[in-house]
C-alpha cells in the first residue's frame, strides 16, 4: 500500500471586510515571447523576452487572437542533424522559494497552415517537465497553458523549449509566466524530490470565464466545471485563507446531490495516466441553507476511502492527498452519513500529477562552463539551462556522467565556429577526460591545465593560441594525446614532454616554437 496522508483543516477567519483595497498583482515576472517591447496589458507589465533568450525567432501571429500576449510567439528552427535540443529562458528567482511557472502556447499557423502544430517536450532546469501538444486546442481556435510548481533550487530558473523526434515542425513558445507563492502554498509536497504539473483546477457548478486574479492572488486559473446537478448560490460563508489560499469566489458555487444521496462525478474530465497525484479538495457550507441540519459524508477516490465524515460547515474545510496513485478515469463518491440531514457538496479542487527531479549538473562545473561559454564567441545556441540534465539533452559538444552526481567529463567543439578565448575556469572541470576545441578560432594563451588528474586527450589544433609554450602539460599523469599543431606558440617544447611515455605529440605549425632534440 503506497504512503497515503490525508489532513482535514478547519479554518474559521471573520468575513472580508469591504472596505479592503484591490489585491496587489503577485510577484511575478510575466515574458511575452517574440513582443519587440514591453506593454502593459490588463494593468500588469509584460516584459519583451529579447534580453532573455539569444536564439530563436520572433514571429507574429496573423489574425485576430483572443489575448493581446498571443499576438506574437518566438519559435526555435529545428536542426535536422539534431534530433533533440533545447532552448531556454534562464529567469533570476529567490534561492528556496517556490515558483508557479505557466507557458502559454498559440500555434496560429506561423509554420504554414497547412502545417499542423508541433509537438515538443518542456523543460525545468534539469527535470523533465512534460510533452507539450497543441493541436486540440489549435483546431478549436484556442491557446494551450501548462502550469507547474517548482522550487527555486539556485539563483535563477531555467524554462526550456526542447525539440524532438515527435513531428518535424518548428517549436515555440507565446508566453511564460513566473510566479512566486506564498511559502504555505502547497508545503505537503517534498520539493526537493518532486515538482508538480497541473492537471486540473477546477470552480465546481461555476460556468463563467476562468477565475483568475484579482481573485486569486497569484493569478492561479480556475476552470469552470458545471453539470446538471449544480446549485448556483449567492452564500453567506466565513472562508478565507486555507493555506493553499483558493480565491472565495470559488466558494459562491457547488456541486451537490439533489438529495441526501451519494454524489458520484468523474474528475478530473479525462484519463490520467498511472502515476502518483497531489489531489485537494475544498468544501463550505453556506448558512442560510444549513441551519440546524449537518453535512457529514464521506469520501472516496475510485472506491477507495479518501476521508470518513467530513463535517462541512459556513468556515470551510478542505482536505488532500500529497501522493495518491491513479491511472484512467477518476470517480469521485461522497456519500453521505447515517443522521446527516443535507445533500453532500463539494465547491473546488486542484490535481498535480508528481514529477521527480531529474538532477542537476554539479554547481562547480555548471558554474565553469558558464564562465567558458561567456570566453567563446558564437556559443552553439542550445547552451543554456543545465549543461547536462535531462538526460539526451545536455548542450550540444558536452558528455556528462551517469550516476547521482553529474559531472562534466568531455568537451568536443572541433569546427564548430568559434572565438574568442578559452577561459581559466576550465581548470575547475576537475573531471575532464578529453578537450577537443580544434578547427576554431580560438586566441589567447592556454589556460593552465595542470589540475585536471584524469585528463588523456587535448586537441587544440588549428588555431590562433599564442604564448610560451605549457609547461604544465607533463605533469598531466594520464596525457596520451596533445595536439597544439597550427598556432603561434612560441618558447621550447619541454623535454619532459618529449620524453613521456605514450604520448602522441603534435606541434608543427608554429612557426616560433623551438623543439630540443629527441
Amino acid at each position: 500500500m503506497p504512503y497515503l496522508r490525508l489532513i482535514l483543516l478547519l479554518a474559521v477567519l471573520s468575513l472580508l471586510s469591504s472596505t479592503l483595497s484591490q489585491p496587489s498583482p503577485p510577484s511575478a515576472i510575466l515574458i511575452d515571447c517574440g513582443a519587440s517591447a514591453s506593454s502593459l496589458i490588463n494593468g500588469r507589465k509584460w516584459q519583451s523576452d529579447t534580453d532573455l533568450i539569444s536564439t530563436g525567432t520572433s514571429k507574429n501571429v496573423s489574425g485576430q487572437v483572443l489575448d493581446q500576449i498571443l499576438s506574437t510567439l518566438r519559435s526555435f528552427p529545428l536542426n535536422p542533424s539534431v534530433t533533440r535540443r533545447k532552448f531556454c529562458y534562464v529567469i533570476s528567482v529567490s534561492r528556496g522559494w517556490k515558483y508557479m511557472i505557466r507557458s502559454t502556447y498559440f500555434y496560429g499557423g506561423v509554420n504554414g497552415k497547412d502545417t499542423p502544430p508541433p509537438v515538443f517536450d518542456q523543460i525545468v532546469d534539469g527535470t523533465f517537465w512534460g510533452v507539450v501538444n497543441t493541436t486540440a486546442d489549435y483546431a478549436d481556435g484556442l491557446a494551450s497553458y501548462y502550469e507547474g510548481v517548482f522550487l527555486a533550487q539556485g539563483k535563477s530558473i531555467s524554462v526550456c523549449i526542447a525539440s524532438n523526434t515527435y513531428t518535424s515542425s518548428d517549436p515555440f513558445i507565446s508566453a511564460l509566466e513566473v510566479v512566486r507563492l506564498d511559502g504555505t502554498v502547497y508545503n505537503s509536497t517534498k520539493f526537493k524530490e518532486f515538482g508538480m504539473s497541473l492537471v486540473a483546477r477546477h470552480a465546481f457548478g461555476y460556468s463563467g470565464p476562468i477565475i483568475r486574479f484579482p481573485d486569486d492572488e497569484f493569478d492561479r486559473f480556475w476552470e469552470p466545471y458545471s453539470l446538471n446537478s449544480t446549485v448556483p448560490n449567492n452564500r453567506k460563508l466565513e472562508v478565507s485563507g486555507f493555506w493553499n489560499l483558493p480565491p472565495s469566489r470559488i466558494f459562491n458555487t457547488d456541486l451537490r446531490a439533489n438529495q441526501v444521496q451519494p454524489l458520484e462525478f468523474t474528475w478530473p474530465p479525462m484519463p490520467l495516466k498511472n502515476s502518483f497525484y497531489y489531489i485537494a479538495l475544498y468544501f463550505a457550507h453556506d448558512s442560510d441553507s444549513l441551519g440546524d441540519g449537518t453535512s457529514v459524508f464521506d469520501v472516496s477516490v475510485n472506491g477507495i476511502a479518501y476521508y470518513k465524515e467530513l463535517s462541512v460547515s459556513p468556515a470551510g474545510s478542505v482536505i488532500f492527498a500529497s501522493r495518491w496513485p491513479l491511472e484512467g478515469l477518476t470517480t469521485l463518491t461522497l456519500t453521505p452519513t447515517s443522521g446527516s440531514t443535507l445533500a453532500p457538496l463539494v465547491n473546488g479542487g486542484e490535481m498535480f500529477e508528481l514529477i521527480s527531479l531529474g538532477g542537476r549538473t554539479l554547481v562547480r562545473d555548471a558554474t565553469a562552463l558558464n564562465a567558458i561559454k561567456r570566453s567563446f564567441k558564437n556559443v552553439p545556441v542550445d547552451w543554456n539551462g543545465d549543461p547536462c540534465m535531462p538526460k539526451n539533452y545536455s548542450w550540444t559538444g558536452v558528455t556528462c556522467s551517469d550516476g547521482p552526481r553529474i559531472r562534466i567529463v568531455a568537451l568536443n567543439l572541433t569546427s564548430m565556429g568559434l572565438s574568442g578565448s578559452l577561459a581559466p575556469q576550465v581548470a575547475k572541470l576537475t573531471a575532464l577526460s578529453s578537450i577537443w576545441l580544434g578547427n576554431n578560432s580560438l586566441s589567447g594563451s592556454i589556460p593552465d591545465l595542470g589540475s585536471l588528474k584524469f585528463l588523456e586527450s587535448v586537441h587544440l589544433e588549428d588555431n590562433r593560441f599564442s604564448g610560451t609554450f605549457p609547461s604544465f602539460f607533463d605533469g598531466v599523469p594520464r596525457l596520451r594525446e596533445l595536439f597544439l599543431q597550427n598556432n603561434n606558440l612560441t618558447g621550447k617544447v619541454p623535454s619532459k614532454l618529449l620524453q613521456k611515455p605514450g604520448l602522441e605529440l603534435r606541434v608543427s605549425g608554429n612557426p616560433f616554437l623551438t623543439q630540443p632534440p629527441r
